[in-house]
């Protein structure tokens, strides 16, 4: 197993060719208040496996593909579910 680091995320945006935008969420205890914070961040990642909206994915640091980008999405955990019915109101 290589040192690179993988972050798990989910797929927030799909519109480039090859690449998703995954959004981190990271939660953690304030040092001095002692409050719950959460804190999201979203990185570009290639994706060779046509991940759609909604999926959590894992991703593993990589060289730089391009200016944005230095990660790349290596498994699809959870496929996102979408109903083509619409719910009743």
């Amino acid at each position: 197993m290589n040192t690179r680091r993988r972050l798990t995320g989910v797929v927030v945006g799909n519109k480039m060719e090859k690449t998703v935008v995954v959004e981190l969420t990271r939660r953690f205890r304030h040092p001095l208040y002692r409050k719950v914070v959460t804190s999201d961040k979203r990185v570009k990642a290639h994706d060779e496996l046509n991940c759609s909206v909604g999926d959590e994915v894992v991703i593993v640091e990589s060289k730089p593909i391009s200016k944005t980008k230095r990660w790349a999405v290596e498994s699809i955990v959870k496929s996102a579910e979408y109903s083509d019915e619409l719910p009743e109101a």
